[in-house]
């Protein structure tokens, strides 16, 4: 069995599984946190509930098609110009804006166990404030998507999705490597560390059960992004770096099956919360 078989088994199998609990886990989360009253009046909630509908749609649209495509072998970027341009779009609005608020619930989290009463004020029961900075994650993360849909188009010559601008090209490889990966989970794990030496000075967070939940969560979620999203980075990084190379069948075909591994194992972080 060829590795372009295997990448495609784990694509269809593996990308059903994830599916399937991702939307049942952030469906879910949506429940819990659009419902309950106490969850709806706490920062650090809004922002996980936020995050959790960035990935059911993510999930719903992105994964969903790609196993459509894989078990059909037919990529839709190659046939529907409206494809080729708004899945790109897609993808950054949907992953700026969840990774964004899981950097913000982690902050939360910091500012929520901290000793020091004026950073505790900055995570207080009213969300006023995060509903406006979520505003300005959404606004941010479509203005950062919409060149994808001047500058992607269905090439003549090869029938792919490419881009036909230069420095946009840049930016598109890059990415990946800087806003989903290096500086979110730079951020998560600083924080992350930052909030556990509070939890180990505050011994009154012990006796608070609904904040030790969420402390919970949040580091927990630190741990899975660290292991979804790095391996992706640094496969990017490493196709980026050796993009000018010439290259062998085989070589290619092991990249391939690598960098499909790794996007399979990106899924983790939307269906994990």
């Amino acid at each position: 069995m060829s590795l372009t078989s295997i990448g495609q088994i784990i694509v269809i199998y593996g990308g059903l599984f994830l599916l399937v609990a991702g939307v049942i886990g952030n469906g879910m989360n949506i429940l819990v946190f659009g419902t309950i009253q106490s969850y709806r009046t706490t920062p650090c909630t809004f922002y996980f509930l936020i995050t959790s509908i960035a990935n059911l749609i993510y999930l719903l649209i992105i994964l969903s098609i790609r196993i459509i495509s894989t078990i059909l072998t037919i990529d839709l970027a190659r046939i529907s110009i409206v494809w080729c341009k708004s899945r790109i779009f897609l993808i950054g609005v949907c992953s700026f804006t969840s990774l964004a608020g899981s950097c913000l619930a982690m902050i939360d989290q910091f500012f929520m166990t901290s000793q020091n009463a004026n950073l505790r004020r900055c995570s207080c029961n009213n969300t006023k404030w995060p509903h406006r900075i979520i505003f300005i994650v959404l606004m941010l993360s479509c203005i950062q998507g919409i060149p994808s849909f001047i500058y992607f188009d269905i090439s003549s010559i090869t029938n792919a999705c490419v881009v036909n601008n230069s420095a946009y090209s840049l930016y598109v490889a890059i990415y990946p490597l800087i806003l989903t990966s290096t500086i979110p989970v730079s951020i998560m794990i600083l924080f992350a560390c930052l909030t556990y030496r509070n939890i180990r000075l505050t011994r009154g967070l012990t006796r608070q059960y609904a904040d030790r939940q969420l402390t919970r969560m949040t580091l927990i979620q630190v741990i899975f992004i660290v292991v979804s999203i790095i391996p992706y980075g640094i496969d990017t990084a490493y196709n980026l770096f050796t993009s000018q190379m010439i290259k062998d069948t085989d070589r290619i075909a092991k990249e391939s099956f690598a960098l499909t591994v790794f996007l399979m194992s990106s899924y983790i972080y939307y269906v994990v919360r």
